[in-house]
Parts: C-alpha cells; sequence; structure tokens
C-alpha cells in the first residue's frame, strides 16, 4: 500500500512540474502552419551553354588524363593526317595516287570530265612519296595550282574543276608587228632544235 502512495504522490508531483512548465511558458497558444502547395516546375528545354575553356578529361592510368572530346580530325576530316606511297618503278597517273590517298578518308572523288583530265595526268616523281600530311593539302599537292579542289562534305566527295585559261600569258608576250591581228600571241619555243 505504502508503495502505491508513493506512486501516487510521484505522480502528483509530476504533474503538478507539468502544469507549472505549461504555466510559466506564457498564454501562446501555437498554431500549425498549413504547409505551402509544392510548386510546379516549369520544364524548360535551353540548349545548354558550355564553357569553351572547359574540357572535360578521364583519368587513365596513374598520371595520364586523357580529354573527352573528339579530335580536330575527327570533327572536320579534311584535317586527318594521310600518306602516299606509291613505288616509282610503275607509270603511275594522278588518278591512282588520289584514290590512295582517299581511300581510307571517308571521301571518294566525283566523276566529271574535269577529273578524268586530271587523273589522267602522270604522276610527278617528287609526288610518289608525299606526306604525312593533312587531307587537303595532299589533293592540293597532287592536283597543282591550275586544278580548284571542291569538297562536298554531305555527300563526301572531292571534286576538280580546271581554273579558267588566263587572256594573257606573261611568259609569252605580244608581238608588236601590225601585220598580226589583234590579241594574237607569239609562242616562242622554250628551246631551239639542234640541227645536225
Amino acid at each position: 500500500m505504502r508503495l502505491i502512495s508513493r506512486f501516487h504522490r510521484h505522480l502528483a508531483a509530476c504533474g503538478s512540474l507539468l502544469v507549472t512548465a505549461a504555466l510559466t511558458s506564457g498564454c501562446s497558444t501555437t498554431t500549425d502552419v498549413p504547409p505551402e502547395p509544392p510548386q510546379v516546375l516549369k520544364a524548360s528545354f535551353q540548349p545548354i551553354e558550355r564553357d569553351p575553356d572547359f574540357i572535360p578529361v578521364l583519368r587513365y592510368g596513374r598520371y595520364t588524363l586523357v580529354e573527352l572530346a573528339p579530335a580536330s580530325a575527327q570533327r572536320d576530316l579534311m584535317r586527318q593526317v594521310v600518306q602516299v606511297s606509291i613505288p616509282e618503278t610503275r607509270k603511275a597517273t594522278v588518278g591512282e595516287a588520289l584514290r590512295q590517298v582517299l581511300s581510307r578518308s571517308g571521301y571518294k572523288l566525283c566523276s566529271n570530265d574535269d577529273v578524268i583530265t586530271l587523273s589522267a595526268l602522270p604522276l610527278p616523281a617528287s609526288h610518289h612519296r608525299l606526306g604525312p600530311v593533312m587531307l587537303r593539302d595532299a589533293l592540293l599537292t597532287l592536283s597543282g595550282s591550275a586544278w580548284n579542289l571542291s569538297v562536298d562534305d554531305g555527300a563526301r566527295t572531292v571534286c576538280f574543276t580546271r581554273f579558267a585559261a588566263p587572256d594573257f600569258n606573261p611568259v609569252f608576250p605580244q608581238h608588236q608587228a601590225g601585220s598580226h591581228a589583234a590579241g594574237h600571241v607569239e609562242r616562242r619555243p622554250l628551246t631551239k632544235e639542234a640541227r645536225s
């Protein structure tokens, strides 16, 4: 019985402490603030602007960092490095060298009259070994200065057209004699034939 009365006194003391704590805290009442409704996020599909100075890298091994970006030759196929090596014993043509240069480049040679004419020309001895050089430079070197290079990246074709012949040829000046028609150009031979 004593145990029960002691428990009741202890319970009464705890209850009075709770009442005292409630009274000392003031007469303020708290109201629960209703939660704000969740905001609806609008989806925006704006392209992400990349920092031109940012280059993502990946650690490859202990001391090697590899850039996670395509090489310039992979973005612009005319920048890929090519090499030509044609045996000098054969009678090679410019067309054969062009086809060898383009064989693994992803481009093909178009077929028009100018390309057929260029392809039939003999390959100069200085062009039997060419490179390593960029593809565009190799094509321009093989064709020479009399030909215009045009590249269609969409169809991946390479074409050549001949530059228009100039009206005036500075190597062979016009004859000043009045007996010739206006605009007539006299061509002098570069070498004299040896007569026996």
